[in-house]
């Protein structure tokens, strides 16, 4: 576990860069309680890998970084200083924040910053108090004409947003359900023989179009799955998908080498069948709304062929 990120690191050569950034920061989130080596390799990682990356890959990473308890203090002082529109979640919401890093952020950028950090559910009297006197140091520069203005854009800002509000309410109120993804179903015969086969000749290309197909979702979130090295992701999705424990067992064996079948029976006893459902619904239901227009279409998709229908034949041979 400890070379994983390291891992990931020799893949940036062969796949896009924001699939080993996403896939980076997923395997970090899979860590209960990381070592501080793990910690120092994500710090390493993090930030050239972001800088690389699209910036629909960036405002993913930093949305699932916010929810996380375990972030080191060089990438969450890294996402906190990043532009407002990328930072404002993390500021927000994010657990991993401490009062030294919030007063580091807060000394090195501006007041739409502090506003963002100012929203956060809990604040310690210090970050209190540093808010309260950013905000008379601000205001004390500016003259009469200047706080004018400044009122009037905020109005103007605040008339906008509103009218926004109320068009994203009607559109969300005319939007029909079949918009997101299908419920998940289990995976067809067809499917289960492909998983298996492609496991067995290990090739992950196809065998993240299938589960994309099975999934019925973006080929980015099957190869998202596909690169968590420790394995469980796609533990999840196959026990979601009602694949036979023989063929879970089979599957992760060959994709991961350090995985041998016991280890996957153990991997599999320790995840419960129905939190797992939940948790690919979520992965789906993310994946439709993030990535849907911007990348790739799922395998099944109604607009694009699916190449499983030229593989069926192979299979039955």
């Amino acid at each position: 576990m400890a070379e994983r990120f390291r891992d990931l690191e020799r893949l940036q050569k062969g796949r896009p860069k924001d699939i080993v950034l996403m896939a980076t920061v997923s395997s970090f989130e899979s860590l209960r309680f990381p070592s501080r080596a793990e910690m120092q390799q994500f710090s390493e990682l993090f930030e050239p890998l972001y800088q690389a990356s699209s910036e629909d890959a960036r405002r993913q990473a930093v949305a699932a970084l916010s929810q996380s308890p375990h972030v080191p203090d060089r990438a969450a002082r890294f996402i906190g200083t990043r532009p407002i529109d990328v930072a404002a979640l993390f500021l927000t919401r994010a657990p991993a924040l401490g009062d030294e890093t919030l007063l580091h952020i807060l000394e090195t950028t501006g007041p739409d910053h502090a506003r963002a950090v100012a929203r956060r559910a809990s604040l310690s009297p210090k970050i209190v108090e540093a808010l309260v006197d950013r905000h008379h140091e601000t205001h004390s520069r500016k003259s009469g004409e200047e706080r004018i203005a400044t009122r009037h854009q905020a109005e103007r800002l605040a008339r906008e947003e509103a009218v926004r509000d109320e068009l994203r309410a009607l559109m969300q109120a005319e939007r029909p359900a079949e918009n997101g993804p299908p419920p998940l179903a289990p995976a067809s015969e067809m499917h289960q023989a492909l998983f298996v086969r492609f496991a067995r000749a290990r090739e992950t290309g196809m065998l993240a179009v299938a589960l994309a197909d099975a999934l019925s979702s973006s080929q980015w979130l099957s190869e998202r799955i596909l690169l968590d090295l420790s394995g469980r992701q796609l533990a999840e999705t196959l026990l979601a998908l009602a694949v036979p424990a023989d063929d879970c067992r089979f599957i992760l064996a060959r994709l991961h080498s350090h995985i041998t079948e016991n280890d996957g029976q153990a991997l599999l006893t320790g995840i419960d069948a129905a939190m797992a459902v939940d948790r690919v619904e979520s992965w789906r239901r993310a994946d439709c709304y993030s990535n849907g227009g911007s990348l790739p279409q799922a395998a099944n998709s109604a607009d694009a062929p699916s190449p499983l229908a030229d593989r069926s034949r192979a299979v039955a041979g």
